[in-house]
């Protein structure tokens, strides 16, 4: 079973490049994040057409994310985390996909940091961590991918030196996301190659993916129920090479049956 990550920053503008990448790589399982369509507008229809089910969270203009699963039913657990109710972005959405829980999440950005949208960033990994451990209590299989905003080590960003300041990659956000795993969570890419440069966007800007000037942010964290069954992960980095496409690129892990 193939399952993905794909933050398609705008589904709709995206539309072309998500569905032909869907045909060509044919994953079982893809969250999406950065729809930036209100929920009414999320191409239901073209999704359907291309062979999958879905479920979404939609917000206008931002956020934004959606499940996926071809030939499979999804049901819904969650939208949104626990802990802050005035929290109105749509960052996280859950489903139960062939007896395995799937958690899909849009960690803030978190930046100018410091200011209040660090400190939101910070407060919204304290919720996710501990929704996290909830999840590992029950001893199931769960996956949590999506786009963490989090460049865990100096090897997860092409010149570390130029982003100590950014709140991407910040010691308190390493450290709120090691403390999140090391509750017991695998980080997929970093089992198979766990000495490897290995990135997942790359900006816009300055010929960034030319020089693969990149980033990995989006992240695939399995409980120790289904790591077991990790055959092989990794990113479609040739899809950012396609026109109008994300700054992201697929992120992707193989399970055995």
């Amino acid at each position: 079973m193939k399952i993905a990550t794909y933050n398609v920053n705008g589904v709709n503008g995206r539309l072309p490049v998500l569905l032909r990448w869907l045909e060509e790589a044919e994953p079982d399982i893809v969250c999406l994040q950065e729809l930036k369509a209100p929920q009414e507008k999320f191409p239901e229809t073209a999704i359907r057409d291309a062979g999958y089910n879905a479920i979404w969270q939609g917000q206008k203009s931002w956020n934004g994310v959606a499940i996926l699963a071809r030939n499979m039913e999804i049901t819904e657990m969650q939208r949104g985390l626990d802990g802050e109710p005035e929290d109105l972005h749509s960052r996280y959405i859950q489903a139960i996909i062939n007896d395995m829980v799937i958690g899909c999440l849009y960690l803030p950005n978190g930046n100018p940091s410091p200011g209040p949208k660090f400190d939101y960033k910070l407060r919204w990994f304290e919720r996710l961590t501990a929704h996290a451990e909830e999840l590992l209590s029950h001893k199931v299989p769960v996956i949590l991918t999506g786009d963490y905003n989090v460049m865990p080590t100096e090897m997860d960003v092409y010149k570390p030196e130029s982003w100590k300041d950014d709140a991407l990659f910040r010691p308190e956000v390493r450290e709120a996301y090691r403390k999140l795993v090391d509750q017991g969570w695998t980080d997929a890419i970093r089992k198979l190659y766990p000495d490897e440069r290995i990135y997942t966007f790359w900006d816009y800007f300055r010929n960034a993916y030319g020089r693969n000037a990149g980033l990995r942010i989006d992240h695939f964290l399995l409980s120790p129920e289904i790591d077991k069954r990790l055959l092989s992960a990794g990113v479609d980095t040739y899809v950012r090479g396609w026109e109008k496409t994300s700054d992201h690129a697929p992120t992707w892990i193989e399970l055995a049956d």
